[in-house]
């Protein structure tokens, strides 16, 4: 029977190890696998570009100062006339989706389109997107016309797990003239992780029973004179050039991983760039029979592009995304960068699913015979040894184009040490015990924090303490919560609070209360903060912000429009515990709490959201502009006294 129970044990001890290392590997994928991934391909994998024939030009600041935005199209065409008739670019490309017609200026529209009929490199940008047409018949019509025109052979050797249209349900539809007039197009749809940092990049699209190259391939093909390519499960193969593009799929779309460069010293650009206002001046002044500005020559053999400069965005050309070398990364410089990735066949290869489980497996058992067979701090040093090791050997993979997984195979290491040591240490076990039946006290993680630290300590009373109390209150809950079930304000409350909550959190406040539809927060306690005035007011003020979120939100999903006044003051309250022996709260009170209270009850009487006491405006008053409000009777209080409304933080 001794033995069943050990086996029993042993079971259950094996299956929960499996379900936390599995645990913790999740966790570390999700939440840290990306941050590793871009510092390293930073660090390791990126350099400058030494590729000199690509060259980007900018409309950018200067060029939309000498010509009012939006530009007339005409303005284009002479930049692509300058290309096609002056220079011996190898392509020129557009970034940019043209969709509508200037309807303002419609010569000038046809001047663009005969330009664009007249030139043989230039390719475009086109989108995808994921609603359906308005009308649906000249949709599929479109799509009819634009497959004949712009699709590519595309031999298919792809297993069946793969073969499934991509999740675009229609395309931007180009103008009937320009659509004539285009040659080559390519797609310019471009989508981020869920972290909102761009780290891969389509290479095809499969929609509607034919294969689209994205823009940057598009060039690719066309530079190189490629008609057709191969797909498998794999790889994109282009045997004429040698290419071989490692892709992965997503949502039926073929995409890379982008290797990306460093922007050359002293630009936001991994190419040299040129202004497109200096480029339609060349043009101009060769007409004139002038020297240009910009000689020709220049972009011999280049591949052209052409985009919107980061720092044009009073005039909505922002064009930006955050990649892993760049905050904000111009996007057609991200284009560029892909289409080098092509012609210098750079690509980055991410580990297989199953080599990055064979890794975390290995690491996991490596570490449990340490822990099995050596003593605490020689098993230490061997598990940082490894640790070392393995990162070392990640660095060298990441500088040769290939990413593994990095901390998720050292979180499982760790997480088996955890694990094993769990064993050794029984009185943890005690310890834990004695913070559950704390816990059964208290709220809040700040105060949880100080109840272990002081676990042996715990008693009632308290001290006097100079604090900022917080009392935020939805208007009109009431009323509007007899119009719903019980269960829909529980959810508006829950949603509420967990928006609220972080918040609070953030800077340093400490959730006392909730009560009803209302929450009491303190500042400066048990949380010490110096600063616990103004992070109070910065609280309130984001507090603020995030309802209006909120309230956008429910209206989309026909919930009710809500409302918070907020009232803060500061001033001398007693902080501790109060109750019994078997129950503690811990709370404040005094006469601070009560005048917080009293002042967010003000916002209905002066139609206002966010209020403070002068004691509080005395620690605020650089940070915030506010509106006086003097001489308010304040229940309970003898004399008259000001109050602000606090309109922004400055």
């Amino acid at each position: 029977m001794k033995k069943i129970k050990q086996k029993v044990f042993f079971i259950k001890a094996a299956m929960l190890y499996i379900l936390l290392v599995g645990f913790i590997s999740l966790v570390s994928l999700f939440l840290w696998e990306n941050k590793f991934y871009d510092m390293l391909l930073l660090s390791s994998s990126a350099n400058p570009s030494n590729y000199s024939d690509i060259s980007v030009i900018l409309i950018d600041d200067k060029s939309v100062e000498a010509h009012r935005w939006p530009w007339e199209r005409s303005l284009y065409g002479e930049i692509f006339s300058f290309l096609n008739t002056r220079t011996q670019a190898k392509a020129v490309i557009f970034d940019s989706v043209l969709n509508t017609l200037d309807e303002n200026h419609p010569d000038s529209d046809q001047k663009f389109f005969n330009t664009v009929k007249d030139i043989p490199n230039l390719i475009s940008g086109f989108m995808f997107r994921k609603d359906n047409y308005e009308d649906e018949l000249s949709g599929i019509k479109y799509n009819v016309d634009f497959k004949q025109k712009f699709s590519i052979n595309v031999i298919d050797k792809r297993t069946s797990k793969y073969k499934y249209t991509s999740d675009f349900n229609s395309m931007g539809m180009f103008p009937e003239e320009y659509f004539n007039a285009l040659k080559n197009v390519g797609s310019v749809n471009i989508n981020s992780d869920n972290d909102g940092v761009l780290r891969s990049a389509y290479d095809l699209i499969y929609y509607d029973g034919a294969f689209y190259p994205t823009l940057a391939l598009r060039t690719y093909m066309y530079i190189n004179n490629i008609k057709n390519i191969t797909i498998d499960d794999n790889y994109i193969y282009a045997d004429k050039t040698g290419l071989k593009i490692p892709v992965f799929y997503s949502n039926g779309n073929v995409k890379h991983y982008i290797y990306f460069n460093k922007f050359l010293p002293g630009s936001e650009y991994s190419y040299k760039t040129y202004s497109a206002i200096d480029i339609i001046n060349s043009e101009r002044a060769i007409r004139e029979g002038h020297k240009p500005l910009i000689n020709p020559n220049e972009f011999k053999g280049k591949t052209v592009f052409l985009g919107a400069n980061v720092r044009a965005d009073a005039m909505g050309l922002t064009d930006v995304l955050e990649t892993p070398i760049s905050i904000r990364h111009p996007g057609v410089d991200i284009q560029a960068v892909i289409t080098e990735n092509y012609i210098n066949k750079k690509f980055i290869t991410k580990t297989s699913a199953k080599t990055n489980i064979l890794t975390i497996i290995i690491l996991s058992l490596i570490s449990f015979i340490i822990l099995r067979y050596f003593s605490f701090i020689v098993s230490i040093l061997l598990l940082l040894i490894i640790f070392v090791i393995y990162f070392t050997v990640c660095i060298f993979l990441y500088k040769n184009n290939i990413a593994p997984l990095v901390i998720t195979p050292i979180a499982a290491q760790i997480s088996t040490m955890i694990f094993g040591y769990s064993y050794r240490f029984i009185l943890e076990g005690m310890n834990k015990e004695k913070i559950k039946q704390a816990m059964g006290k208290y709220l809040s993680q700040d105060i949880m924090k100080n109840v272990v630290k002081n676990i042996d300590d715990i008693r009632l009373g308290g001290k006097k303490a100079n604090v900022t109390v917080l009392f935020a209150d939805i208007r009109g809950f009431t009323s509007m919560s007899e119009k719903m079930t019980a269960e829909e304000v529980s959810l508006i409350l829950n949603e509420y609070f967990s928006e609220l909550e972080p918040i609070i959190t953030k800077y340093n406040g400490v959730i006392n209360k909730f009560i009803g539809d209302a929450v009491m927060a303190i500042f400066g306690e048990p949380v010490q903060d110096i600063n616990h005035a103004s992070n109070a007011v910065k609280c309130a003020y984001e507090m603020l912000k995030k309802v209006e979120w909120l309230r956008n939100k429910w209206l989309n999903e026909g919930k009710p429009k809500i409302e918070i006044g907020i009232g803060i003051n500061t001033g001398e309250a007693f902080v501790g515990n109060i109750g019994s022996e078997k129950r503690l709260e811990y709370t404040v009170i005094g006469d601070t709490v009560n005048l917080a209270s009293r002042i967010e009850s003000y916002n209905k009487v002066y139609k206002t959201n966010f209020l403070i006491s002068s004691s509080t405006y005395s620690y605020v008053s650089e940070i915030t502009d506010v509106i006086k409000i003097a001489d308010v009777q304040i229940r309970g209080k003898a004399k008259k006294m000001d109050i602000y409304e606090v309109l922004r933080l400055s």
